[in-house]
């Protein structure tokens, strides 16, 4: 058995401590009433619950929680080899998007950010029954929406997403390739694709060893560079008052440059495409058409994948099963058996 987010089951600790305070406190007010009132006098006059039942109660309580967290770490055990037929092709498609203040240069309008934003949104309805995810790269990259077949909450996730997603300036794309590769499921035979979306000026000297990796791990990589390739200013606005401004280093202009050959060598490395979209608008249907469609039929062809079976549901059951006791225990409903 394995855990899809083996992480969760760290909480157990958390549930163990909660578990432990409200016994702590629980006993703390069983003292406090001692102080005052004989025994005898506390059963007359209150409706406390005996010691084997609050025990009895903690415990329930504890295993509820428990169950809940093992499901959250979401269990599997090896399921069916399910063969994917060609008919309806099937891929992983992961957007590298550049959001390093380089891609607010306006040479292509409004900016280049703005511009890849939209033609991610455009090229998503190309790719209904897709899984996609997104990576945000600058100085470092971010994995801000991990592959799900829900369109409409990776759309919610895009339209975040500006230079402040990467949290470092500067511009990594072997950083994020390595991040896309292990956003990747690895227990899957069909098309993985990363849509590599930058002005190319690139400042990682590991980019092409990445993408050498990329390959390796069977991900392709589709490279659409934006930008000039005699290169423009980076115009800052002030998003509150619109005041343009040129970004500058040491007096002089900041001028940005789209890299096409870095680019090529990222896209011929992984058996990809190199698409120089420069300045003009993009024709997206032909690139869906020409270059990721027949990638993804390529792939789903001849893919098998082995679906693992979840054991998540009835562990949420047994969670749910297990709170009612201890609620049914804490009512006092057992008392007379439990004392």
């Amino acid at each position: 058995m394995t855990f899809h987010n083996l992480g969760y089951l760290n909480l157990l600790w958390v549930a163990l401590a909660f578990v432990g305070f409200i016994g702590w406190l629980e006993l703390r007010s069983r003292g406090a009433l001692s102080s005052f009132l004989s025994p005898t006098m506390q059963r007359r006059l209150t409706a406390q619950a005996s010691v084997t039942r609050m025990v009895l109660r903690l415990v329930f309580i504890f295993l509820a929680l428990a169950a809940g967290i093992v499901a959250l770490a979401r269990p599997q055990v090896p399921g069916e080899t399910e063969i994917v037929d060609a008919r309806t092709p099937s891929a992983d498609v992961m957007f590298l998007l550049d959001t390093s203040r380089s891609m607010l240069a306006e040479d292509t309008a409004p900016n280049r950010l703005v511009r890849a934003k939209a033609e991610i949104g455009q090229m998503l309805a190309r790719l209904e029954g897709q899984r996609v995810g997104i990576v945000a790269f600058a100085g470092r990259a971010s994995l801000v929406c991990p592959l799900t077949p829900d369109h409409s909450f990776f759309t919610t996730v895009l339209n975040t997403i500006d230079t402040r997603s990467a949290g470092r300036g500067g511009t990594k794309i072997g950083d994020a390739m390595k991040i896309a590769v292990r956003g990747f499921p690895k227990a899957t035979n069909g098309a993985k694709l990363i849509v590599l979306i930058t002005d190319g000026d690139d400042q990682d000297p590991y980019s092409e060893e990445a993408a050498k990796k990329a390959a390796a791990a069977g991900v392709k990589v589709i490279a659409i560079g934006l930008g000039s390739e005699q290169g423009s200013t980076i115009t800052i606005t002030d998003p509150h008052s619109g005041a343009k401004q040129t970004l500058e280093h040491d007096g002089q202009p900041v001028i940005s440059k789209l890299n096409a050959d870095q680019l090529k060598k990222i896209a011929t490395a992984t058996e990809g495409v190199y698409i120089p979209a420069g300045t003009s608008a993009l024709d997206l249907d032909s690139i869906v058409d020409s270059y990721i469609k027949p990638l993804i039929a390529e792939a789903s062809a001849k893919a098998t994948r082995r679906v693992p079976a979840e054991l998540f549901q009835g562990l949420v059951a047994l969670a749910i099963f297990l709170l009612l006791i201890a609620l049914w225990i804490g009512s006092g409903a057992g008392d007379r058996k439990l004392r």
